[in-house]
C-alpha cells in the first residue's frame, strides 16, 4: 500500500502556531467594559449631580444679577 501523508493519522492535531488556543482564551475572557460597568455607575451619578448643581448655581446667579 502506498504512503499517503494527507491521510488521517492517529496523532492528536496540534496547532503549530497556537492561534486556536489564543483565540479560545480571547473568547473566554470577560470584556473589560463589563468588568468596569459597576464602578462607572457611581461616577455617572456624581457627574449628573454636579451638572444639576452647576445649573442651579448659574440660575441663582442670573436671577440675582438681574
Amino acid at each position: 500500500m502506498a504512503h499517503n501523508p494527507q491521510a488521517p493519522q492517529n496523532k492528536p492535531q496540534v496547532d503549530p502556531a497556537g492561534s486556536t488556543q489564543m483565540f479560545q482564551a480571547f473568547v473566554d475572557e470577560e470584556p473589560p467594559s463589563a468588568a468596569r460597568k459597576d464602578s462607572g455607575n457611581g461616577r455617572t451619578l456624581m457627574i449628573g449631580v454636579a451638572a444639576v448643581a452647576a445649573v442651579a448655581v448659574v440660575a441663582l446667579v442670573l436671577l440675582f444679577a438681574l
